[in-house]
């Protein structure tokens, strides 16, 4: 390119040699200086340029002219340059509108994730090992601060961080929020765009743009389609476009892991609601004897809110057993009938093992079985019911005892005798 300036109309104004090395830019090295800010001075020069490209036969002979005009001083902004130029604080506004990128990236990070389920997977463990709801006196016998476990963890661990409810313990619960938010940014950030690719599809036209591709291969003597009857039968989604072929397959891998995501995201929001936002409680009512549900159903977490069905009273019927010729137990059941307010019966179902009853979002079933008492009778008279008392025995075998008074029973010094009822039954 070649560059003449023409001063004609600045006789005295010193313009030096111009060499413009792009075809597509023109520079300039003239930088007037003004003299003061109430002086200006216009200055105009014109340029005549003659750009030799590859068209060049075509404009040879054609000179572009413009018409530049030069001040002392910079000339003033408009208003639109005004609003557009922003007025200061223009990079803590680029770090804000970076900052959500940042933490989606950090919380995409699958080491981060890995480390996470790891935690979990710790805590549960814990909370395993340590007695759930259990009264903070059995934590102060059971991990003493005299005699600490692993020379550090004592009671105040326990109380302090809430594993005493592991499940609804705000570390176990910020942990698992943590995760959950790791994976929906993970499938934001990565899966749903990969699926957003692996939709993508088009003919390529010409032989250059699929040469380029990553693997290609010319059979000149290939018929297009029987090209695609081989690919649908090796699993490929075929699309025909006169002499144009696109196949792909593997389209529904990609969900997977949406999949498996949504479904750890549901598991982890049951296990949550259900660990802050339940009731449990357990009581043992010999046979004839009433209870209410409210009475006996303690909240396990913050979100835990009781139902009208808290106020329903429940009897126990009968409660008796099924054996096999062997003598062995087979099965365990408990008639209970269910009473509202006004001592109208509303519902009444026989328990079995496996086989509870649901009642207004409350549900009921066996645990375990007991003897209350002891009924006798005495030369024809009674029953006397004699309390029983379990004993600690170890395994699955039972052993019950009570006290039958022989003789004078207002008498200071009572004498009787000690019954105890021995059980031992295999399911």
């Amino acid at each position: 390119m070649e560059t003449l300036l023409n001063p004609s109309k600045t006789p005295n104004l010193f313009i030096p040699k111009t060499h413009l090395f792009k075809p597509y830019f023109l520079h300039s090295n003239f930088n007037p200086q003004p003299h003061s800010s109430f002086n200006r001075r216009p200055l105009s020069i014109t340029i005549t340029c003659k750009v030799k490209t590859s068209q060049g036969r075509k404009n040879d002979g054609k000179n572009i002219s413009k018409k530049i005009v030069l001040t002392d001083s910079a000339p003033e902004l408009s208003n639109e340059e005004i609003k557009a130029k922003p007025k200061g604080g223009g990079k803590a506004w680029g770090v804000i509108k970076k900052f959500p990128k940042r933490v989606l990236a950090i919380l995409s990070n699958l080491p981060l994730a890995i480390g996470e389920m790891f935690t979990i997977a710790g805590l549960m463990a814990l909370g395993t090992a340590i007695d759930q709801g259990e009264s903070p006196e059995y934590y102060f016998q059971k991990y003493p601060e005299e005699n600490p476990i692993f020379g550090f963890f004592t009671w105040r661990w326990v109380l302090t961080l809430g594993f005493d409810h592991m499940f609804s313990s705000p570390v176990f619960l910020g942990t698992l929020i943590l995760l959950g938010t790791s994976l929906m940014a993970c499938t934001y950030t990565t899966q749903i765009p990969l699926v957003k690719v692996a939709r993508r599809w088009s003919f390529l036209q010409s032989a250059n743009s699929i040469r380029k591709q990553e693997f290609s291969d010319t059979l000149p003597q290939a018929s297009v389609s029987d090209l695609g009857v081989i690919l649908m039968g090796a699993g490929y989604e075929v699309f025909l476009k006169g002499p144009s072929l696109y196949a792909f397959k593997g389209l529904a891998g990609r969900f997977a892991p949406i999949g498996v995501h949504l479904a750890m995201l549901l598991i982890m929001a049951g296990g949550t609601l259900s660990a802050t936002g339940s009731f449990r409680g357990s009581v043992t009512v010999p046979q004839g004897l009433n209870f209410v549900m409210g009475d006996v159903l303690g909240p396990t977490g913050f979100l835990s809110t009781p139902t009208e069905a808290f106020n329903t009273e429940v009897h126990v019927n009968k409660f008796y057993m099924d054996y096999y010729d062997s003598g062995e137990v087979s099965q365990f059941h408990t008639d209970l009938s269910l009473f509202d307010m006004n001592g109208k019966e509303v519902m009444r179902k026989t328990l079995s093992v496996n086989d509870p009853l649901r009642y207004g979002g409350i549900t009921i079933y066996q645990t375990d079985w007991s003897f209350s008492a002891l009924q006798i009778l005495k030369d024809g008279e009674g029953p006397f019911n004699l309390a029983m008392a379990p004993l600690t025995i170890n395994g699955d075998k039972k052993l019950f005892g009570t006290f039958l008074p022989v003789g004078d029973t207002d008498s200071s010094n009572v004498k009787g005798m000690y019954v105890y009822i021995f059980c031992s039954f295999v399911l």
